[in-house]
């Protein structure tokens, strides 16, 4: 029998958030620092479209923080994500390997390249891709050559890796390296949540080749919309940039485009936003990790359901926090789903799996059961950094 009780649940929930009349949102950006004295500095000056001096500060700013090389500012995640694979030579026919459990940029940017997802399953320890499943999984279709990696069953290239760190939680990357070194595939790292996580004292996306962050308005750092591809490759880093600015070589006044190139440039007011809010990054995430640490208190002695915590070789920036049901309580998602949104505590479950959807449902995929599974136990909770303010 059963011990979930919904009532303490909620309880607990209470207990960590404020109280009042407004309705507490899942996920919403903290402006309280330079954010309207930089933008206004655009509107003042006219430099409000893709040339002006808070892109290039932002870009030195996301690499610095980061650890990374070069940084290329861009319109939004899927647009970094789109330009990292093609960077890295994922071509028409391809197959690129990513999780199921994924929110659809990672799976639209595949087929943007005209290439073909093939899900793989996850790792309930990060809730992100599962290496050692992986290489159980390659060393039964996947045939090595000199040319790369190819799908026995299909005879298709896979040519690429895109790990997502799930509501901000570092993926096993060192092993997740290894298996890529040995099946000569690229990896590249959807980091568009983790922005301020840390695998092994190293942040996220140094490991792949090149990888893709998000500034959309939920996440820990936002410009309105915007993106970001990030390497520690030099020339790939140049080529980013000139391939997200329309591909144009410069010239003071021509018009000599060398290849077919994107408009994906981020707006100068964008990058402006972005500048402040980088400054506060810090700020943020302490208040996240208190936020976080808030909620391990509260569930701490809550049956049937668990607050999940970043694995042991990660500092996570707790994006999105995440209660898991226990399995023998899995049906009762729904009924909490719908008790916490009619109190005015914004709750959703986790997106649902990719190839479950049609117009992937026909992709190659292996064994998919412990995504199956998390789909069915999953719920975030509130998780702004200004509810950790007070925790910090």
């Amino acid at each position: 029998m059963s011990d979930f009780d919904q009532t303490a649940v909620l309880d607990a929930l209470k207990a960590v958030l404020p109280r009042g009349d407004k309705p507490i949102v899942l996920h919403e950006p903290s402006f309280s620092g330079n954010e309207w004295t930089y933008v206004k500095e655009c509107l003042d000056t006219g430099w409000v479209s893709s040339a002006g001096r808070f892109v290039d500060r932002f870009e030195r700013q996301l690499a610095d923080y980061t650890g990374a090389k070069r940084a290329v500012a861009v319109v939004n995640g899927t647009a970094a994500l789109h330009v990292c694979l093609k960077l890295v030579g994922v071509e028409q026919g391809d197959e690129v390997l990513v999780p199921s459990l994924t929110f659809i940029a990672t799976t639209n940017a595949v087929t943007y390249c005209n290439a073909i997802p093939h899900f793989v399953d996850t790792e309930e320890k990060t809730l992100g891709l599962d290496p050692a499943k992986l290489a159980d999984y390659l060393a039964e279709i996947g045939d090595v050559r000199a040319e790369g990696c190819f799908n026995k069953l299909t005879g298709r290239r896979i040519k690429a890796a895109v790990p997502m760190h799930t509501f901000g939680h570092p993926v096993d990357l060192d092993r997740l390296v290894d298996v890529c070194q040995q099946y000569r595939i690229e990896l590249v790292e959807d980091a568009a949540e983790s922005l301020g996580s840390f695998y092994k004292g190293q942040h996220t996306g140094n490991r792949g080749r090149v990888s893709a962050l998000s500034f959309n308005g939920n996440k820990v750092v936002t410009t309105g919309g915007g993106g970001a591809i990030i390497t520690n490759d030099e020339e790939l880093g140049k080529l980013a940039k000139h391939l997200t600015t329309t591909a144009r070589v410069s010239h003071k006044w021509s018009f000599i485009h060398d290849q077919v190139g994107f408009n994906y440039r981020l707006p100068n007011i964008n990058a402006a936003l972005g500048c402040a809010q980088l400054e506060q990054l810090p700020a943020f995430i302490g208040n996240k990790r208190a936020l976080a640490r808030r909620y391990a208190e509260a569930f701490a002695e809550v049956a049937g359901i668990r607050f999940f915590t970043e694995p042991d070789f990660a500092k996570s920036n707790y994006w999105l926090n995440v209660l898991l049901l226990d399995e023998a309580d899995s049906a009762q998602r729904d009924a909490l789903l719908d008790a916490t949104n009619q109190l005015g505590i914004m709750t959703r479950p986790a997106w649902t799996l990719m190839h479950k959807l049609p117009m992937f449902a026909d992709c190659p995929r292996m064994d998919l059961a412990v995504a199956e599974n998390l789909e069915c136990r999953l719920i975030n909770i509130p998780s702004s950094a200004v509810l950790g303010a007070r925790s910090a």
